[in-house]
């Protein structure tokens, strides 16, 4: 497994596992969380993808040299999300391609993520999450350390903000 540095060239790849995590939830019969149509096959997903990488640092995992997970570092997180109070870290767009579930992709994303947070000499990381389908992906990111601060809902879509002191 091995974590580089994204960019501009790396969109398609990026597009590829956001739209495979879209499959991979609807199987799953979640359908709240990113919907059901794929991101590369909405514009409007695909310029918010674009704008998110163009305000901070995308990283790609790949396994093997096959794009296996991404996520996107930005200095503050989305428009539905007040920033903190601090410098942070914000954890966006991180998803694993659906056939690279069971490999810690997201787990190492995670802990790259709290790396870079302390490189760049800030000590709070956060990230949001759909808080739907049983509360499992608030679960998820307890396990790698993180606490829940803020519920918020967008429409219909409840949300779960959750930080990690690094």
């Amino acid at each position: 497994m091995k974590i580089r540095k994204g960019g501009a060239e790396d969109l398609p790849a990026i597009l590829a596992i956001l739209d495979s995590a879209v499959v991979w939830l609807n199987d799953k019969g979640i359908t709240a969380q990113w919907g059901t149509e794929s991101f590369s096959g909405r514009p409007k997903a695909v310029e918010q993808v674009e704008r998110t990488m163009s305000e901070g640092d995308p990283w790609i995992v790949e396994i093997d040299g096959v794009p296996a997970g991404t996520m996107t570092l930005t200095p503050h997180p989305g428009q539905h999300i007040e920033p903190a109070e601090e410098p942070e870290v914000y954890v966006r767009l991180l998803a694993t391609d659906a056939r690279f579930h069971g490999h810690g992709v997201g787990a190492a994303l995670l802990a790259h993520a709290a790396d870079e947070t302390r490189r760049q000499g800030v000590s709070l990381l956060r990230v949001d999450c759909f808080a739907g389908s049983e509360g499992r992906l608030i679960e998820y990111y307890e396990k790698q350390g993180f606490t829940r601060t803020t519920a918020f809902e967008v429409g219909d879509w409840p949300g779960q903000v959750l930080e990690q002191r690094v």
